[in-house]
């Protein structure tokens, strides 16, 4: 009995390792006339969460946490985020990977089961917002 819970324990500890080492750290940087933004991601085959910071010229910054799934070469999730200092909020968030770039989408935003998402057939990736181009290090 013994052997078997140190088997199922070691399967376990070595199971919860390789998922960590499955993610990729990419960072982004977009320009959009005076406006930058930053994107840190850690991203896997199915998923990603990390940082976003959009500073607005003599303005302010949106600053926070993204996370969501990957589907082929979208990239769909939701940004939560600290507006100009103010208070949180959380948008919903789409990339369309395109080589070494990220085009963010923009759509219609509404509400279901109490989280925004882009109503179905609005999402959009012309003449984006921003298009995020790798930074290698």
């Amino acid at each position: 009995m013994k052997i078997a819970s140190i088997f199922i324990l070691l399967i376990s500890i070595s199971s919860c390792t390789s998922k960590e080492n499955k993610y990729n750290e990419a960072y982004y940087q977009a320009v959009n006339g005076k406006d930058t933004a930053t994107l840190v991601l850690k991203i896997s085959e199915k998923r990603f969460f990390g940082r976003y910071e959009r500073a607005y010229y003599k303005i302010g910054k949106d600053s926070g946490d993204v996370r969501g799934n990957i589907s082929g070469d979208t990239l769909r999730g939701d940004f939560h985020y600290i507006s100009n200092g103010g208070s949180w909020k959380r948008v919903p968030l789409a990339l369309l990977r395109n080589q070494d770039k990220l085009i963010q989408g923009k759509g219609v935003v509404g509400i279901y089961m109490n989280l925004p998402c882009f109503i179905n057939g609005t999402l959009s990736y012309e003449n984006p917002e921003f298009t995020f181009e790798e930074v290698k290090k």
